[in-house]
């Protein structure tokens, strides 16, 4: 019974609130003689307790906190991002807000979404079969939802609401429209395509362009002077066409117009707490980070859970030769030129492997040998022993999940950083690229035949996957806990970097070198007329002496 009554003790302070709550509720609820309560209890307090330790040795969080998640402009990948760090602070007890444009799906009691009805525009990525896709395409259609957002009733109704929360956690990417919320009060971000340059310069940390790439695209290390020259050119041209010119000049147009009083939208970025960035060192070039950059990249990667008993008897089926899974991300649904698809089907023809593609459209003449839906679990399929090549769109979450689950990739880039995970790929020696433009059947057949049957490909995204993996803490808890370090310590000012509050002058100490110039520049005169004034006296002397 003493025995009983100490595992009660410790195991109750090792559980967070909200567990405890409901041993409370069951020790309650239940009816049963002392003894048999008390052994129930204590079970059903274990087994919380090993829950808790096996999640990890985050403390629990001194009270339940009021968070308000931001995803005005969300794609469902980059609301995947989000997910897991959701749900980890909403079992912690925390109460999340979340206003999304996306249909719900969180069925935790500690979540409410709101789902507001403007729609994000649909982009084309294909357009009378040529490959059109890219940034600015997303970036012309935020002006106009910056206009409607701030009309929605729900949304006015949050925003006045807005500093009863505790802390605010916005999407970095596309979403300066939500800027508005962040105004006097703790935010976080998080970075969902990974390490933005703009955004750590922003922080006060401005990356070298001799070896930090840019959004789109990455060079194999190190680069050469004609790299260094393009990567340059890239880092002001993205930089400055973003947030000077093309996007967020349209967006603070149309935001001023509503809220005249509210700071430019970039000075309210500059006073962000702190990001989370959706990468990790092993899978991106290695950079310089501030206290206020912490990386969570594969927060939402997890072991795999079994299959549904037909799938898996499909993929155990193929036998040694093996499983091609095929999936295009969330972004680009049935929308594959007849031409592209043609040399998929007749590629997939000539291949002994069976093939599962996730596709949303109507597909006429498949082969024996694929198998086609509209949803698979991606990551219980990756996490198969048969599978064997993962054809993917470079997707930064289906990157990290090929490599958390040691699959090759055989990447078809399509917009945005897609281009520079390929590059990722290729340099690591993970998988192939492929480009659209010059996509034929035979490039599709010996691509796969190379990264299957080369041992090289699968030694080195197992290499890479032990490194991702060889971690103090997981991504997850590691983004919790800094989430709940930022609300703890009242918005922790002493991560943020001073370089963050200096304009560009004052960083690069032009005002110190101009006026050490013009010292310079002073002094040199000075010391001119001082040798003219010496050869003068001299010449004078000189002649005085011949005429004497």
């Amino acid at each position: 019974m003493c025995v009983c009554v100490c595992v009660c003790v410790w195991s109750l302070l090792r559980i967070p609130s909200h567990s405890r709550a409901r041993v409370t509720a069951l020790w309650t609820a239940s009816r049963v003689a002392p003894r048999k309560q008390m052994k129930v209890v204590t079970l059903c307090v274990l087994a919380f307790a090993l829950a808790d330790i096996a999640a990890g040795d985050l403390p629990s969080p001194d009270r339940s906190y009021k968070i308000l998640v931001l995803i005005p402009v969300a794609f469902k990948s980059h609301r995947n991002v989000f997910l897991p760090l959701v749900e980890s602070l909403a079992d912690r007890g925390h109460k999340i807000v979340m206003l999304v444009s996306l249909p719900p799906v969180f069925k935790h009691p500690n979540v409410t979404e709101i789902n507001f009805e403007v729609p994000i525009p649909h982009i084309n990525f294909f357009v009378e079969g040529k490959f059109l896709g890219s940034l600015p395409a997303v970036g012309e259609k935020l002006p106009k939802m910056a206009r409607d957002l701030y009309q929605l009733p729900s949304v006015k109704m949050l925003y006045e609401k807005r500093k009863e929360f505790d802390l605010i956690i916005v999407d970095h990417m596309f979403n300066e429209v939500g800027y508005p919320f962040l105004h006097e009060v703790p935010f976080i971000t998080i970075a969902t395509p990974g390490m933005d340059y703009r955004q750590s310069a922003f922080l006060g940390n401005v990356l070298n362009p001799s070896y930090a790439p840019h959004l789109l695209h990455s060079f194999p290390l190190p680069l050469s002077l004609w790299q260094r020259i393009k990567n340059t050119f890239m880092h002001i041209y993205l930089a400055i066409f973003w947030r000077s010119w093309a996007v967020v000049p349209l967006i603070q147009k149309e935001i001023s117009a509503q809220f005249p009083d509210l700071p430019p939208l970039l000075d309210i970025e500059r006073n962000q707490s702190l990001t989370l960035m959706n990468t990790h060192f092993t899978i991106t070039t290695p950079v310089p980070l501030l206290p206020s950059q912490v990386e969570v990249g594969a927060m939402h990667c997890r072991p795999g859970e079994p299959l549904p008993q037909d799938l898996e008897s499909w993929l155990t089926g193929a036998g040694s030769t093996g499983v091609i899974y095929f999936s295009l991300g969330s972004v680009l649904r049935g929308e594959i030129p007849p031409e592209y698809l043609q040399f998929f089907l007749e590629a997939f023809q000539r291949l002994p492997q069976r093939v599962l593609w996730k596709y949303e459209g109507q597909l006429q003449g498949a082969s024996d040998n694929v198998r086609i839906s509209s949803w698979f679990p991606q990551q219980d399929i990756l996490a198969h022993h048969n599978v064997k090549v993962f054809i993917s769109h470079g997707g930064l979450l289906s990157l990290q999940e090929s490599i958390f689950h040691e699959k090759p990739l055989l990447v078809l880039p399509i917009f945005g950083d897609q281009p520079r995970n390929g590059m990722v790929v290729e340099n690591s020696n993970i998988g192939r690229v492929l480009v659209w433009e010059e996509l034929t059947a035979d490039r599709i057949v010996d691509a796969l035949n190379d990264i299957i049957n080369n041992p090289m490909y699968k030694e080195n995204v197992a290499r890479m996957s032990a490194s991702l993996r060889d971690q103090p803490m997981t991504p997850k808890e590691r983004a919790v806990f800094w989430t709940e370090y930022v609300v703890r310590h009242r918005g922790a000012p002493q991560l943020r970097c001073p370089a963050a509050q200096l304009s560009w002058v004052e960083f690069l100490m032009l005002d110190v070198i101009g006026l050490l110039l013009l010292a310079l520049l002073l002094l040199l005169l000075l010391i001119r007329r001082l040798l003219r004034a010496v050869s003068a006296t001299l010449l004078g002397s000189s002649a005085k002496r011949k005429k004497d």
